[in-house]
C-alpha cells in the first residue's frame, strides 16, 4: 500500500511539473543534466551496458556509473549496475558475456574491476602499483591489455611508482627539459610515457602475473596524449596479437603527426613490427575483422595536417596488401565498427551539419546513410543489432536500438529517456538549417534558433556563435559547453555558420581555411548573418553580439578589427591575439605550422597576413575576454594581450580567468559562472 502511494505521488509530481508554466533551458539545467554514453552490446546482442554521468554541484564534480538494459524484455527498462562515490567507466563485456569489466578508482587508484552480469559484487581485477589509464580484454578472455604511465628507464612498475612519489615529495619544484613537449594541453611533462602492457587472467578473470611491456621499446605514448583511448589498440580475434598506434617521438614530436601501427605478440617477447612505415602521415584505430583475416584502420595522407581526411584502409593480414575503401566518399570517419558478417563497416562522420551513422560495403565501397538528422556519437553493433547514442539541437543524447536490416535513415527504438522529469516544463527553442552563397560562390550552410518563447511578429536580439577548430562543425548536435539552447532559454535568437574550413562538406572545403584564417571564413560569416536576416525576419541582427572560442576566439579578435560595426558586444574565449606569439608558445606546433604555411622564421608573412594584433587601432566594440590559465594550446598571454589592448584603448571590457581550467571549462561551478557571466554581458549590451 505504501509503495503504491509513493508511486502515485511520484507520478502526480511529474504530471504537475509537466503542467507547470513552460520555461526556457537554464544554465543550471545544462550543468546538471544526466549524460549517456559508451553503449556496449553483449556478445549475443541481448543486453547493452552503458554509462550515465550525473553532476554533484556540492562536490563540484561529475560521477559516472554503469547501467544495463535487457533488450529481450517486452518493455526494456534501464537497470543501474554500479553505485559508488568513485566513477565506473569504460565498460567492456567478457568474451562469454557473463561479466562486465570496467575502470574505477574506488580502491584509491584507477584499476580494472569485474562485475557479474547477472548480479553480485564487483571484484578488483588488477592491483597494480600504478593507475590504469585504459584497458581491453582479450577475445579469448585469457589476457588483459592495459596502458600505464611509467618511467621507461625503470625496470618494473614499482620503480615508476617510487620515482613518481619522490617527485611529489621533492621540495624543489624546478623542471629541466631538453626537448619538446615540455608541456601538453594542460600538463607539464614529468618524464613518464604511456606504455601498453598485457597481463594474464586466471580462470576467475583476475590478473595473475607480471605485466609484460608491448610498446616500451618505442619512444612514444600508447595511448597518445592528451586524448588517446583504447581505440588506438586492438587484439586479434584469436587473442594472439595486438596492434597499436604510436607516434615515435624523438625530437620532432611537437611538430609531427606521423602515427604508425605496430603489431606485436600479445604475450610479448618480440619487437613491435611497423605495419604502416610507408605512410608518413597519421594511421590509427586498428580493428580486426571478425574472422581475423583483415585489419582495418584509419589513415590520413598529408604529414603535419591534423584535420586531413581519415580514409578507411583494409589490409590483408596474410599478404600485407592494402586498399582504401570508399575512396570517392568525401567524408572523414570519426569512428567505426565491423559488422558481424565482416561484409560491411559501420562508421560515423560529419555530413552537412549532421553527424550521421553510415554503412560501408567492404567489397564495393558503397556507402549508405543509416541515420538522418542529428548527431550519432557513440555506437556499437553485434549480430544484427545496432545501439547508438543520438543527440540533436533539441536535446542531449539518448540510446536507440535498431536492426541492421532496417531500411532508410531511421534512429530506431528509443531505450533511454534521461532528464525527462527535470526538463518536463522546459520548452526548447525551435531551429532550422539554411544555406546561402558564401565565399567563392560556394554553398555554405548554417543554423538559426528561436528563443524558447518566440512569438509571431516579434524580433529578437542575436547571439552569433562561431565554432572553434577551426576544422570543426557547429551543426545539429548537443553540447555541454557551447549550447545554443542556453541562449534561447535566456531570450536570444542564435545564428551559427559552418564557414569555409568546416568539416562535413568535403575535404576541399575543410582545406580552404588553411593560410586564410581571416579571409573566406569572415566573408562567410558576414554573408551568412545577412542571409539569415533576410530569410528569418524575427532576427534583430542590428542588435547582436558575437561569441567564439579557440579559433572562434581568434575570429572575435579579427572581427574586432575587421568588422568593427557588426556587433554591439563580443565574447572571446581562449582566442589567438598575436599569431607570432602563438607560433612560439603553443605546444602542438604542427597545427600553427600547417595553418600558416610553415614555421614563423621561414614564413613570417603567412602568420602576419591575418594577425589580429595589427588591427588593434580599429578596435571599438566592448569585449568580454575569458581564459583558462591551464590552457597550453592558446596560452594565457594571448588573453592578457587582448585585454591589455582593450583597456589601453579605453574600450569597455572584462577579463574572466579560471586558474584551474584548460582550453575548456569543465568543472560544474566554473561552467555555471562562465554561462552567467557571458549571458550577463549579452544582457548588458542587447537588452533594453
Amino acid at each position: 500500500m505504501t509503495l503504491r502511494l509513493l508511486v502515485t505521488g511520484a507520478a502526480l509530481a511529474a504530471a504537475t511539473s509537466a503542467m507547470a508554466a513552460p520555461r526556457g533551458l537554464t544554465v543550471e539545467d545544462l550543468a546538471t543534466m544526466e549524460r549517456v554514453g559508451s553503449p556496449v552490446l553483449s556478445p549475443d546482442a541481448t543486453r547493452v551496458v552503458y554509462t550515465v554521468r550525473s553532476t554533484n554541484l556540492e562536490k563540484n564534480r561529475g560521477n559516472t556509473q554503469l547501467w544495463m538494459i535487457d533488450l529481450r524484455a517486452a518493455r526494456p527498462a534501464p537497470q543501474q549496475l554500479t553505485s559508488h562515490d568513485a566513477s565506473a567507466t569504460d565498460p567492456e563485456w567478457s568474451a562469454s558475456g557473463d561479466a562486465i569489466y570496467f575502470t574505477s578508482s574506488r580502491s584509491g587508484s584507477p584499476q580494472v574491476w569485474r562485475l557479474p552480469a547477472n548480479g553480485g559484487e564487483a571484484v578488483k581485477v588488477t592491483d597494480l602499483p600504478l593507475g590504469v589509464d585504459s584497458f581491453r580484454v582479450s577475445p579469448k578472455g585469457d589476457r588483459l591489455a592495459v596502458t600505464l604511465a611509467v618511467f621507461r628507464d625503470c625496470a618494473d612498475l614499482a620503480c615508476s611508482k617510487q620515482r613518481a612519489d619522490a617527485q611529489e615529495k621533492n621540495k624543489a619544484t624546478g623542471k629541466v627539459y631538453d626537448a619538446l613537449f615540455a608541456r601538453h594541453w594542460d600538463t607539464w611533462a614529468d618524464g613518464r610515457r604511456n606504455v601498453l602492457y598485457t597481463v594474464p587472467l586466471d580462470a576467475a578473470g583476475k590478473a595473475a602475473g607480471v605485466p609484460v611491456s608491448l610498446s616500451g621499446t618505442l619512444d612514444g605514448d600508447v595511448t597518445s596524449k592528451p586524448f588517446g583511448d583504447r581505440g588506438e589498440y586492438a587484439f586479434s580475434p584469436d587473442g594472439q596479437r595486438v596492434v597499436f598506434a604510436v607516434r615515435v617521438a624523438g625530437k620532432s614530436e611537437a611538430w609531427s603527426t606521423n602515427f604508425d601501427l605496430y603489431e606485436v605478440p600479445a604475450a610479448g617477447g618480440a619487437a613491435p613490427r611497423n605495419l604502416t612505415a610507408d605512410n608518413p602521415a597519421w594511421d590509427t584505430k586498428p580493428q580486426f575483422s571478425p574472422d581475423g583475416k583483415t585489419l582495418a584502420y584509419l589513415a590520413m595522407k598529408r604529414p603535419g595536417f591534423e584535420a586531413d581526411r581519415f580514409h578507411l584502409v583494409l589490409q590483408d593480414v596474410a599478404s600485407g596488401r592494402k586498399r582504401v575503401v570508399a575512396e570517392n566518399w568525401d567524408r572523414s570517419i570519426a569512428d567505426y565498427r565491423w559488422r558481424a558478417d565482416g561484409k560491411a563497416i559501420l562508421a560515423n562522420a560529419d555530413d552537412v551539419g549532421q553527424h550521421r551513422l553510415f554503412a560501408i560495403d567492404t567489397a564495393s565501397g558503397k556507402v549508405s546513410a543509416l541515420t538522418g538528422k542529428g548527431y550519432v556519437a557513440d555506437f556499437d553493433t553485434r549480430r544484427d543489432t545496432v545501439v547508438l547514442a543520438h543527440a540533436s539541437l533539441s536535446g542531449g543524447a539518448q540510446l536507440y536500438k535498431r536492426a541492421l536490416g532496417t531500411a532508410g535513415e531511421q534512429t530506431g527504438v528509443q531505450l533511454t529517456n534521461l532528464n525527462a522529469a527535470r526538463l518536463a516544463d522546459v520548452r526548447m527553442g525551435e531551429y532550422e538549417q539554411f544555406s546561402f552563397t558564401g565565399a567563392n560562390g560556394d554553398t555554405v550552410y548554417g543554423h538559426v534558433m528561436k528563443p524558447w518563447n518566440a512569438q509571431p511578429g516579434q524580433k529578437y536580439p542575436v547571439a552569433f556563435l562561431v565554432h572553434g577548430g577551426p576544422q570543426g562543425s557547429f551543426g545539429n548536435s548537443w553540447s555541454y559547453r557551447w549550447n545554443p539552447q542556453v541562449y534561447a532559454g535566456a531570450g536570444y535568437a542564435t545564428v551559427f555558420i559552418d564557414f569555409h574550413g568546416s568539416t562535413g562538406y568535403g575535404q576541399a572545403f575543410t582545406d580552404s581555411i588553411s593560410n586564410d584564417w581571416g579571409g573566406k571564413p569572415l566573408e562567410d560569416l558576414k554573408k551568412g548573418l545577412a542571409a539569415a536576416a533576410q530569410k528569418f525576419p524575427w532576427l534583430d541582427t542590428a542588435n547582436a553580439c558575437a561569441l567564439g572560442a579557440s579559433y572562434g576566439g581568434y575570429m572575435m579578435n579579427w572581427i574586432e578589427g575587421n568588422w568593427s560595426d557588426g556587433f554591439k558586444c563580443i565574447v572571446n574565449h581562449d582566442g589567438v591575439f598575436d599569431q607570432r606569439g602563438m607560433a612560439y608558445s603553443t605546444e602542438e606546433l604542427w597545427f600553427t605550422e600547417w595553418e600558416n604555411g610553415g614555421t614563423y622564421y621561414d614564413n613570417p608573412e603567412g602568420y602576419e597576413k591575418f594577425n589580429p594584433v595589427h588591427h588593434v587601432n580599429k578596435w571599438k566594440t566592448p569585449m568580454l575576454v575569458i581564459q583558462g590559465d591551464l590552457d597550453f594550446r592558446i596560452p594565457t598571454a594571448q588573453a592578457l594581450g587582448t585585454f591589455s589592448a582593450l583597456q589601453r584603448r579605453g574600450i569597455k571590457s572584462k577579463l574572466l580567468v579560471f586558474p584551474d581550467e584548460n582550453h575548456w571549462v569543465l568543472k560544474p561551478a566554473n561552467s555555471i559562472m562562465w554561462h552567467h557571466t557571458v549571458i550577463g554581458w549579452l544582457d548588458e549590451h542587447l537588452k533594453k
